[in-house]
């Protein structure tokens, strides 16, 4: 179903609270699995495994529950906006757009593999179109993004483990 068009969502965390829209009217596929993982707790006490801090890629992945990078709800579903926007062989999935800061989009190994991993995206972020943007933060969960990377990186560098431990308590659907 693409009704509604927005759908509301909370998503809470052990660093605060990070309020979501979800746009159905664009990913109706990407948000009705997300919607349906997450009322049946899926996401619940689960880790966010990934921080990415340069100056190109400033996300925040979550959505695996096994915290490695691997995991997934068992199934994989095709890419939506902005990759539906495009031919399979079309040169433009390979030039890097910007996804704006306040993006939640799926995270993927390739395309058609999205199951249950996302990232946020806190700054302005530079990617080939090939992440189906499904929703966008509020301000007050990019000010709880924007505390989460301030921590850094464990370990230093730009991409890994966040510094600051971040757990996802739930994820409700307002």
């Amino acid at each position: 179903p693409t009704e509604p068009a927005q759908v509301s969502a909370s998503m809470a965390t052990n660093q605060g609270n990070i309020g979501l829209m979800l746009d159905n009217g664009k990913s109706p596929c990407t948000v009705n699995s997300f919607a349906s993982l997450a009322q049946q707790g899926y996401f619940n006490e689960t880790p966010c495994h990934r921080l990415t801090t340069s100056a190109g890629l400033s996300v925040l992945q979550c959505g695996d529950p096994t915290g490695t990078g691997t995991g997934g709800p068992g199934y994989q579903f095709a890419n939506e906006y902005p990759t539906n926007q495009y031919q399979p062989d079309d040169p433009a999935l390979q030039n890097p757009v910007i996804y704006p800061r306040g993006t939640l989009a799926m995270a993927n190994a390739g395309p058609g593999t999205n199951g249950s991993q996302f990232f946020l995206v806190y700054r302005d972020s530079q990617l080939p179109p090939n992440y189906t943007v499904f929703g966008t933060i509020d301000e007050t969960g990019l000010a709880t993004l924007d505390k989460i990377a301030e921590g850094g990186v464990a370990g230093g560098g730009q991409d890994g483990t966040p510094s600051t431990d971040v757990q996802i308590t739930s994820i409700l659907l307002d």
